[in-house]
């Protein structure tokens, strides 16, 4: 189980890293939001692998992706984050 978090916690702070590269534009993020992102952005990859695939290895739709997936669902989620988040704020 200690397992699982640290490398969760590794492999959200490269894909939420590479994420950031990715995107163009200037994200307010501290390292822990960062890592936040590639977390979330893992989940998001491992939904769409099984919308996609149909197939699921471990019997469940909601469950970490490999770092591709992962890069690929947190570069989605940033997209999103940069499109709606800041809206509220501009006038």
């Amino acid at each position: 189980m200690l397992g699982l978090i640290i490398s969760l916690i590794i492999i959200g702070l490269i894909a939420g890293a590479l994420a950031r590269l990715i995107i163009p534009g200037k994200q307010q993020m501290s390292i822990l939001m960062t890592i936040v992102l590639g977390i979330i952005g893992s989940f998001v990859g491992g939904f769409l692998g099984f919308l996609i695939f149909q197939h699921d290895p471990m019997d469940g739709f909601f469950q970490p992706a490999g770092i591709i997936g992962s890069i690929i669902g947190a570069v989605i989620v940033l997209f999103l984050y940069t499109r709606f988040a800041g809206r509220g704020a501009r006038r």
